[in-house]
């Protein structure tokens, strides 16, 4: 009952009630809301209380550390005695070597010519000692000497006149007779075509070489070249042997490795259009000698003769007297064949000079007198090896001594003057 005394109705409230129990949103509210009034609630439960917060006390003030020496020894330690001072020394400056002195260069013992003519020394007189060994000089020992020296590449006029010369001046004697005629015979001859004295020029002295491919022309340029540089002549070379290439490019590997300049055309271009350029290249560069390449071939003359005789006019045109030496280089190895090569370069140019290649490899040096004898063309130069300086100057009385084996000791080497 309420003041007033009025009566306390729950009609109203219970209808109240049940409105809300029955009705559908609230239904709803009460499914979304009841989920989330758990979570809330568990995770109050679970956050603990706050501690309460500590006043910070104040640090204490540390007490001031006693300054200490940090070198001073700790207490306990026991201190080490001072170090002894040590003097400290300069050394003294070094004295400046002394440079030595350059030792000398050795000359290198040149290789007597004897030894290099071996081969020929023991086919032409080591078969002349075996065959007159058997006593006096009658006919039918002469016709045994008459085989062995037309087989000694000596060329048939040779071989014969040397035989003539035995039959009166050694028939009925001994050995040593014989190899006198023989000796003084073939020294004769070869004395009698010596290499005329080179004149000095006004430019540069032309030197045009000659010789079929393989004989060793090349390498004889390239020989040339080294002497005439050693002796201080300023060289130039010509590759005028435009028929074949390697010619051009062997001549140029020479040019390289003894330093002098080298004119060269087109494979297959006119030699006397490269002749030309190499004189005039020499003349404009001051040059001394001036040495020049041409074609090795020999299958037909004609063609040849042309060739040499238009390098010859185009030489002569721009230098008086040029070319000042025709070299013909020959293969020693090929014996009678050099002989005739000789004959086929004498019939289409002027040679003047010779020069005769490896003879220390073969056996049939004895071509020299043949060459001499026959056409009068003397022999200037022998190849005597690999070497640079194995390009020799030809002394007559030194190859007979080498031959016959008494040689005396070797001469030293001759000059090239230009």
């Amino acid at each position: 009952m309420f003041p007033g005394g009025r009566r306390y109705d729950p009609a109203p409230m219970e209808a109240a009630l049940t409105w809300l129990i029955t009705h559908p949103l609230v239904t709803v509210l009460g499914l979304v809301a009841v989920p989330i009034l758990i979570t809330l609630a568990g995770s109050l439960r679970a956050a603990p209380e706050p501690e309460a917060r500590a006043e910070p006390r104040p640090a204490p003030v540390a007490a001031p550390e006693p300054l200490v020496d940090p070198g001073a020894p700790s207490a306990g330690e026991v201190q080490p005695a001072p170090p002894e001072p040590v003097a400290i020394v300069v050394p003294e400056p070094e004295p400046e070597p002394v440079p030595e002195a350059a030792p000398e260069p050795v000359a290198l013992a040149r290789v007597p010519l004897r030894e290099r003519l071996s081969r020929t020394s023991d086919s032409l007189v080591g078969r002349l000692g075996g065959l007159l060994g058997r006593g006096p000089v009658d006919e039918a020992l002469l016709g045994e000497l008459e085989a062995m020296l037309f087989t000694a590449d000596l060329g048939v006029k040779t071989a014969e006149s040397l035989l003539q010369e035995v039959r009166s001046k050694a028939k009925g004697a001994d050995a040593a007779a014989v190899s006198d005629v023989l000796r003084n015979g073939i020294l004769a001859r070869l004395l009698a075509v010596q290499p005329a004295p080179v004149k000095a020029v006004e430019g540069p002295f032309v030197i045009l070489v000659l010789g079929v491919n393989g004989s060793g022309k090349t390498t004889t340029i390239g020989k040339l070249a080294a002497r005439y540089t050693a002796e201080g002549k300023k060289v130039i070379l010509g590759a005028a042997d435009t028929f074949r290439a390697a010619a051009i490019e062997q001549l140029q590997v020479w040019g390289q490795r003894v330093g002098c300049d080298v004119v060269a055309g087109q494979p297959g271009g006119d030699p006397a259009s490269v002749a030309f350029d190499t004189l005039k290249a020499a003349k404009a560069r001051g040059c001394d000698v001036a040495i020049i390449d041409t074609a090795g071939r020999l299958q037909t003359k004609k063609p040849l003769m042309e060739e040499l005789g238009k390098m010859a006019r185009v030489l002569a045109r721009e230098i008086p007297d040029a070319p000042h030496q025709s070299l013909l280089v020959l293969d020693s190895n090929t014996g009678q064949n050099a002989i005739s090569q000789a004959q086929l370069f004498s019939e289409v140019t002027r040679v003047t000079d010779l020069a005769l290649t490896k003879l220390d490899g073969t056996a049939k040096g004895g071509v020299i007198v043949g060459l001499a004898d026959e056409f009068g063309i003397p022999v200037r130069y022998v190849g005597v090896g690999e070497a640079v300086d194995d390009l020799r100057d030809f002394d007559a009385a030194e190859f007979v001594d080498a031959i016959f084996g008494d040689a005396p000791a070797d001469p030293p080497a001759g000059g090239s003057a230009a």
